[in-house]
């Protein structure tokens, strides 16, 4: 599962050029035909990831409980209460969680999920969902960042 790790590591690496090359302008504007914004992306992908590969809200406590409402999957930026936690806080968090990714014990890959989610039946297939979903987004934040500069 040495793929995994890797696979983690440039996932997450390019998600994090993305955010880093972004201008604070840009991010927490939505461009046109966009459902959100970059700075959404940044912690969508941040609770997603930490949902699926550390359990998160009932078994993680590395991110806020409001993350979910935040950012989870139906939210939206425009629904954000003043006090949301900046990109660069996030950006922090998506480091983090990149270190505690490449922590998880090999062994854990091989088990089987409780049922089948988005077509994964093991821990290991749905770490690997985890990385296309992660890398869906940075496309999308690459095409926001297009957008709004045009």
């Amino acid at each position: 599962m040495d793929i995994l790790y890797k696979q983690f590591e440039i996932a997450r690496n390019g998600l994090l050029r993305e955010l880093n090359n972004a201008d604070e302008g840009e991010v927490d504007v939505q461009p046109e035909g966009f459902n959100n914004n970059i700075h959404w992306h940044a912690g969508h992908v941040l609770t997603v990831a930490e949902q699926f590969l550390f359990g998160f809200p009932d078994n993680s406590s590395h991110l806020p409980q409001d993350y979910k409402e935040l950012f989870g999957n139906g939210s939206s930026p425009a629904n954000w209460p003043a006090n949301v936690p900046s990109v660069q806080e996030l950006t922090e968090q998506l480091q983090q969680q990149l270190e505690r990714m490449k922590q998880i014990p090999r062994e854990k890959f091989d088990e089987k999920l409780a049922q089948p989610f988005l077509g994964a039946e093991t821990f290991g297939e749905l770490a690997a969902v985890a990385v296309i979903h992660e890398t869906n987004h940075a496309g999308r934040i690459n095409s926001m960042k297009k957008a709004v500069n045009k």
